[in-house]
């Protein structure tokens, strides 16, 4: 659910990378971080806990300023993957305008990636939020690795979901960006009907995208 002040003119977009414990979470924070110009980004911030890391930092940290004055900032986020930190993944979830869920390609993966999924499920109900309204990617990371599920098999499995799929591999800054222009993208849809930023602020998803300035490495 997107913060938005009417009185100071401002609004606050909030999106969350969620999914099972090394998955690839972190990975894909620190190179979508590294991406960007630094005038378009605040400074990471990281949480460090058993086995896993909680992560998040401001995407144009002094806002990004439309014409007439209306002012947006995006906050991105990790959660950590361990079951036992279910409370803070929770905390991190709520009022989230868009998700990211990072799945693991290896075989040995695919079951934690359902409980994972089933967790994001359970939290997002917990919270009084639509999953099945709520901006989602999911990313399958850890494409270089070998004994992975082939695209065709993620494909057909994940299809009922009814989300778009991505094939990334982090560690290699493949993916990263086409996974988070996506998740911006949908999110930024949500936002528009909401708060009719393209009418009465001119700030369209084309120009939201450009302003993020994210430096191009060669990678997508």
């Amino acid at each position: 659910m997107v913060e938005f002040d009417t009185d100071e003119k401002r609004a606050t977009l909030k999106v969350v990378y969620y999914g099972p414990a090394l998955s690839g979470k972190t990975t894909n924070i620190l190179r979508l971080h590294d991406r960007l110009s630094p005038e378009s980004r605040g400074d990471l911030v990281m949480l460090d806990t058993y086995q896993d890391r909680t992560l998040f930092f401001d995407l144009l940290p002094f806002f990004m300023v439309t014409p007439d004055g209306f002012r947006l900032k995006i906050k991105v986020y990790t959660v950590p993957g361990q079951v036992r930190y279910d409370a803070t993944r929770k905390t991190v979830l709520s009022r989230a305008d868009g998700v990211v869920f990072v799945a693991d390609s290896q075989i040995s993966q695919q079951h934690n990636n359902a409980e994972s999924f089933s967790n994001l499920e359970h939290n997002c109900r917990a919270l009084g939020m639509d999953l099945s309204s709520l901006p989602l990617v999911v990313q399958f990371n850890k494409r270089d690795l070998p004994e992975i599920v082939s695209e065709k098999e993620v494909r057909d499995r994940w299809s009922a979901v009814g989300v778009p799929i991505l094939l990334a591999s982090a560690f290699n800054d493949v993916g990263v960006v086409a996974t988070f222009e996506k998740v911006m993208s949908l999110s930024y849809r949500a936002c528009d009907a909401k708060l009719r930023l393209t009418e009465e602020h001119g700030l369209t998803e084309d120009g939201l995208l450009k302003q993020l300035r994210i430096r191009n490495n060669g990678s997508a």
